[in-house]
């Protein structure tokens, strides 16, 4: 299928490259990611960046990474486990992964399960907050998390390993290789994670079973420059893994859970003077198999293809952009609880931003989805960025976002509703950013009207069925502050976010179950010469667990605290030890109900760089 598929995308790609030879060569900046659209039409919004510094700190799964370091709220059905995000108050279904540009949230549920996402994969993580969707289609309500493999067109050969064993025999193996040239650039990751996952219960003489895990994933990168005007970007990534689900009670039935995902893009890039030409061809892929007694080789199963084509035509000038955007996505799904289907749509979209001095500048989009399975509103976004001084910037937005009905929705036998409505969502924010030399510092308000929300509630004989009842109201601040500074061979570094979140369902004015109202996290690094430190806080507010709001079915308030060291072996950083320390205080904590998370654990690790 692979190679099949290559030779798919070449003849596609190709034809454009032979009408680009007869344009003048021009001038070219450095081509790194595919997701244009993040860094071109996220003036008016909150955007947050993890480095690699940052993300090679934390545990391996994407999971853990955005929990400890943005206000994202997380809920996780123990260790390694099923892991579902909420993100401004919204749904899992609700929040937009985006993979080197492209959505990969599942067709089945509408959700990415973080941790099935190696975070040490990628080495550009990068979180935007609010609507996105006339930018990247169905999910990106709350925002967006994007995935991106940078590719670097200069002389350059290097390799990391990063080995790391804990707690529960928990073991860890990530490997980077990147190789570049002025003309060609190739980057590939390996990971491998495995853990029995048998801690103990704080306060209870029982622990947690059934819940060992492993998965595999690989990560390709590679960049060619056909021409000094032209660049050829393949990506290829493939995840297998396998979760025994954590058990309550030790007379459950043991149970375990298998996925394997492969998502394939090819990407064109021509620059004819103030034209580019983009196109982007993807395959992707999403399998499960569900054991109900893992003694027996019984399965259920689903299984979603998608075939992914989109071109993109930008005009650009010293103080204008302008694109225009039309894709194709065909959806192919079955399984043995799901109705054989198969869904198309198409989309056209226009975006443009506009700098009309260098303090004054606004962006704005418009999408429109065309499908026999639903009525698409059109999607918007205006906003606007005013920075009046170099210390402070004003940024507002408006948008129109919404959410597609899944396959499980539709097509779930005996159960799916073919009549459901997309969920919208009208919302807007108002942004405050100061800068000085060593710090920044933002305020965001935000508010949004989320209609038609899907729901799975039962009818009568007690048979769940989707429907669109509920209309949600959600009205929330954040606040982040950055510090760095180095005094001679002294650095410091310190972040911290603080996220309040009122998600409320209009009809009953009850907060929706596992949306915190309080969030926050800080971290703290230090570096002097060949030691480095960082802590890492987290601290969540209560959520209920009900919708009524019962103050008796509440997940409690929890702090948690990370704290790790590294030392350089040698004076060039090529080798590095470190031991890490999660939950260092103790605390006996759960984010979903009666899913206790590990007491203190520890980690060593070993980083080489040659």
């Amino acid at each position: 299928m692979t190679v099949r598929f290559y030779l798919f995308l070449f003849g596609i790609l190709f034809g454009p490259y032979a009408w680009a030879q007869i344009r003048p060569a021009i001038a070219l900046n450095v081509v790194e990611i595919s997701d244009r659209k993040l860094n071109d039409y996220s003036d008016s919004q909150s955007v947050q960046k993890l480095n690699d510094s940052i993300i090679q700190k934390n545990q391996s799964s994407l999971s853990h990474l955005l929990n400890f370091s943005t206000g994202i709220y997380f809920k996780e059905n123990g260790l390694g486990m099923v892991s579902s995000p909420s993100f401004r108050g919204t749904t899992a279904q609700q929040t937009a992964v985006i993979w080197n540009g492209i959505n990969i949230n599942s067709q089945l549920n509408g959700q990415t399960d973080f941790n099935t996402i190696t975070a040490t994969d990628f080495n550009s993580i990068t979180v935007r907050s609010g609507g996105g969707s006339s930018l990247y289609g169905s999910s990106a309500v709350g925002g967006s998390v994007h995935l991106n493999t940078k590719l670097d067109f200069y002389d350059n050969f290097s390799n990391r390993i990063n080995l790391n064993y804990g707690s529960f025999n928990t073991l860890g193996l990530n490997y980077h290789l990147r190789y570049s040239t002025e003309k060609m650039s190739f980057f590939s990751s390996i990971s491998r994670n495995s853990s029995d996952n048998d801690y103990k219960y704080l306060k209870s003489p029982l622990k947690n079973q059934n819940g060992n895990y492993f998965n595999t994933s690989y990560n390709i990168g590679f960049g060619y420059k056909l021409t000094d005007n032209t660049f050829l970007k393949i990506y290829s990534q493939f995840y297998e893994g396998e979760r025994h689900f954590s058990i309550i009670n030790p007379t459950d039935s043991k149970t375990k859970y298998q996925d394997l995902n492969t998502r394939n893009l090819a990407d064109l890039t021509t620059f004819l003077a103030s034209f580019t030409s983009n196109i982007k061809v993807a395959f992707l892929s999403e399998k499960y198999k569900y054991f109900g007694n893992i003694e027996k080789q019984h399965f259920t199963f689903g299984t979603v293809e998608t075939l992914l084509a989109k071109y993109n035509l930008t005009y650009k000038n010293n103080d204008f952009q302008t694109d225009f955007v039309a894709d194709f996505t065909q959806n192919k799904g079955n399984g043995s609880d799901i109705v054989n289907d198969k869904r198309t749509i198409s989309g056209f979209a226009l975006q443009f931003k506009h700098a009309l001095n260098a303090k004054l500048s606004y962006e704005g989009s418009l999408r429109k989805e065309i499908t026999h399975n639903y009525k698409s509103p059109i999607l918007y976004s205006v906003g606007t960025n005013y920075k009046p001084t170099d210390y402070y910037a004003l940024k507002i937005n408006i948008s129109q976002n919404f959410r597609i009905p899944t396959f499980n929705d539709l097509y779930w036998q005996g159960t799916g509703n073919l009549n459901l409505k997309p969920e919208k969502s009208i919302q807007a924010e108002i942004g405050n950013v100061f800068k000085g030399n060593n710090f920044t510092l933002s305020a965001t308000i935000f508010h949004s009207k989320l209609k038609d929300m899907i729901r799975w509630i039962p009818q009568k004989g007690g048979l769940f069925m989707p429907i669109n009842p509920e209309n949600v109201s959600i009205l929330g601040s954040e606040l982040s502050l950055s510090y760095q500074k180095k005094i001679q061979n002294h650095h410091f570094d310190f972040n911290a976010n603080y996220s309040y979140t009122q998600s409320e369902n209009e009809k009953t004015n009850k907060q929706l179950i596992y949306v915190p109202y309080h969030k926050s996290t800080a971290s703290f690094a230090y570096n002097y010469k060949r030691l480095s430190m960082f802590y890492q806080y987290l601290w969540n507010g209560e959520v209920f667990t009900q919708t009524d709001n019962n103050p008796k079915k509440i997940i409690e308030n929890y702090t948690v605290s990370n704290l790790g060291f590294s030392w350089d072996c040698d004076a060039q950083k090529k080798y590095s030890i470190g031991f890490k320390i999660m939950n260092l205080w103790n605390e006996n904590y759960e984010n979903v109900e009666n899913r206790p998370l590990p007491g203190r654990n520890y980690t060593i690790n070993l980083t080489l760089i040659f």
